[in-house]
């Protein structure tokens, strides 16, 4: 825990939509693990959307993200690893994101924090960023696979890549279909992690960052 600050948010999720699940028991928990560390909440935010939404779909997370670092809250309590993202590109850009602004992370499941008492990264997490770098390297590797595997057999089909001749996308339909490369360039990403996030090349986030003007 951060020694200099013990303010604390909670963010609990679930995937199912219906009443069959329910944040009730991470709420408790954690809540519980605050009182034990004399930690002072002061916000619980609870979501029921799928895992399988980008954290860019996640409306709740997104404000949990945001209200911790504009209120410089010490410590953002979660039951698991896996509420921060939805796959090891997004937990890794969190994460990351989390330690720049110096805000310390619990994760009950895996009984591990960010941070030390003085707010340096822990012992452990060297250990997490490589793991997950690692992870997410694989992950894009075999994601490239699949890509270039279907290109293959598309092109075997006689399937021809490549734009048409005459079509030209208008600014209006570059910003519907690339809205969430331009939500996270917006929010300040890097452009080599936006790439990772989407699928997208960096050529394209780079350009795609010169064509809307954003800073």
């Amino acid at each position: 825990m951060n020694a200099k600050n013990n303010t604390a948010a909670i963010y609990a999720r679930v995937s199912s939509t219906t009443d069959r699940q329910n944040t009730e028991r991470q709420v408790i928990d954690l809540k519980a693990y605050a009182n034990r560390n004399s930690l002072k909440l002061v916000k619980v935010y609870q979501e029921h959307i799928s895992g399988a939404k980008r954290n860019i779909e996640r409306p709740v997370l997104t404000e949990c993200l945001q209200y911790c670092k504009e209120n410089s809250i010490g410590t953002l309590l979660v039951s698991e690893l896996s509420r921060l993202g939805r796959n090891t590109f997004e937990v890794l850009v969190t994460v990351r994101d989390l330690i720049d602004c110096h805000i310390n992370v619990y994760f009950q499941k895996e009984q591990m924090h960010l941070l030390d008492g003085n707010g340096k990264p822990s012992l452990f997490t060297p250990i997490l960023i490589a793991t997950l770098s690692t992870c997410a390297e694989m992950e894009r590797e075999n994601i490239q696979y699949r890509l270039n595997s279907g290109r293959r057999v598309y092109i075997e089909k006689g399937g021809k890549l490549g734009r048409k001749k005459g079509s030209v996308k208008s600014h209006e339909q570059k910003e519907e279909q690339y809205k969430d490369v331009l939500a996270y360039l917006n929010k300040g990403y890097k452009i080599a992690d936006i790439a990772k996030l989407t699928g997208s090349s960096t050529s394209t986030v780079q350009r795609l960052k010169r064509e809307f003007q954003i800073r």
